[in-house]
């Protein structure tokens, strides 16, 4: 059995270093990752008092996989 995902309460992010994912233009909210051990966080960068979410690296691979293929894609573009 695979081990468990740690929530993001379980992860000491005193020292996270928090990287801008930016393409493009810059925007007012920028979506924030970060790598900590075996996990990837993500984070609104325009609000870092925001939720984080807690991806295992197949997550944030088939995360990654499914934005380049425009999985997350909308028309309003």
């Amino acid at each position: 059995m695979p081990p468990m995902k740690p929530k993001v309460t379980d992860i000491d992010l005193s020292s996270v270093e928090w990287k801008k994912g930016m393409v493009g233009e810059p925007v007012d909210d920028p979506v924030e990752v970060a790598f900590v051990g075996e996990n990837i966080l993500m984070r609104n960068g325009g609000d870092t008092e925001s939720p984080i979410l807690v991806f295992t690296q197949a997550e944030w691979d088939a995360f990654v996989a499914g934005a380049l293929d425009g999985e997350f894609d909308y028309g309003g573009r």
